[in-house]
């Protein structure tokens, strides 16, 4: 399944929305995105699973590229 991750770069500010990135990327569940994005220095604000025609409306963005994190 493919999730969308909604992030901070900087750990140690408060979130605030107009900083706030994205990334994609391919696990089984939550558990497991936060678990191959763990030792980063980001600051996870949401995971999103994404799935169906809302999926297809993502793959239509120039900035979709799941990331690749081998287990």
């Amino acid at each position: 399944m493919i999730f969308k991750v909604f992030y901070q770069e900087n750990v140690d500010e408060v979130p605030v929305r107009e900083k706030t990135k994205t990334l994609y990327i391919e696990a089984e569940s939550e558990r497991d995105v936060r678990r191959k994005l763990e030792g980063r220095p980001i600051n996870i604000e949401y995971i999103q699973p994404l799935e169906g025609a809302h999926l297809e409306y993502e793959k239509k963005s120039p900035n979709f590229q799941v990331l690749e994190i081998s287990s």
